[in-house]
């Protein structure tokens, strides 16, 4: 199987010699990386140039803005690369973040489930940060660092991260791509199951995360979700039920009252369809009934 990796870049002179160290080591090697360079302002671009020259697996884009928008700004630099690739020629399409590495097989073990299953429309390892206090001495061991390393628990070891995510072409192309709006590394999973593809993650498949999730938006949080539920179309008792659940795991009534008067307050078109909407909603629905029954 042919892999297309792009790799949406802002900012990250820090980590994207590792991130792309971590993919030229991989033990898999029918793969073009791209990486797109969203507007860096510090020694990236840089960085990036040194380590492409001479390598045919590897070419670098340089957009001059820098798009300032949470979902929509990823989104969008990772469609900047992809329309330069001729899709037949694909077979799967991986979005990655600059500040992770990857371990040498992580290509090779996610091309095995693909292979295996037909039905499988994404797949990935799982994502781990360093402990509090842990120095990373050697940034490209897997072996002898697990203990050293934690799952980052923003969300289940079922759901295919942000950060890592690869989709077969085929379900790629069938749920119209990935939309250009917060939230869109959950949406995305929710149709690829709408159209019926299996997600996969491999538990004992783990990457190093360089910088954790949401630290730019910690205390933004309760706003967010309120976006979210709003762009996947929720109804307002569905964001009413949702909102309290995330409230009462935070521990904060007032993130409550936040999530709701953001969710009330947003206007803006929506991507999504009415049928996406509609299944969506269907899904929320049924995971409310599970964690209140059983």
């Amino acid at each position: 199987m042919r892999y297309l990796i792009i790799i949406p870049t802002h900012n990250e002179q820090d980590n994207i010699a590792l991130c792309l160290a971590s993919l030229e080591a991989q033990t898999f090697s029918n793969y073009m990386v791209m990486v797109v360079n969203d507007g860096s302002t510090d020694d990236t671009q840089s960085i990036a140039e040194d380590f492409i020259k001479d390598k045919n697996q590897f070419s670098l884009l340089n957009l001059s803005v820098s798009e300032h928008s949470p979902g929509a700004k990823v989104v969008n630099t990772f469609y900047k690369g992809l329309e330069k690739f001729d899709l037949n020629e694909i077979d799967v399409i991986c979005k990655f973040d600059a500040d992770i590495i990857f371990p040498p097989d992580y290509l090779e073990k996610i091309n095995e489930v693909y292979k295996q299953n037909p039905k499988v429309g994404m797949v990935s390892g799982i994502v781990k940060i360093a402990k509090s206090g842990i120095k990373d001495k050697n940034p490209f061991d897997f072996e002898n660092e697990n203990n050293q390393w934690s799952f980052e628990d923003i969300s289940s070891k079922n759901h295919i991260r942000g950060p890592i995510k690869s989709y077969r072409k085929e379900c790629f192309v069938q749920m119209n791509g990935l939309k250009p709006t917060l939230g869109w590394d959950n949406i995305d999973v929710m149709l690829a199951q709408m159209y019926g593809w299996e997600t996969k993650t491999d538990k004992n498949l783990w990457v190093k995360h360089l910088r954790p999730t949401m630290y730019k938006y910690k205390n933004q949080k309760a706003e967010k979700l309120g976006q979210y539920f709003y762009n996947i179309g929720l109804s307002f008792p569905l964001t009413v039920l949702s909102a309290g659940k995330s409230s009462f795991k935070d521990k904060s009534l007032k993130s409550f009252f936040i999530i709701l008067k953001t969710f009330c307050s947003q206007k803006g078109k929506l991507t999504l369809t009415s049928e996406e909407i509609k299944y969506i909603r269907k899904l929320r629905w049924n995971g409310i009934k599970r964690s209140l029954f059983g």
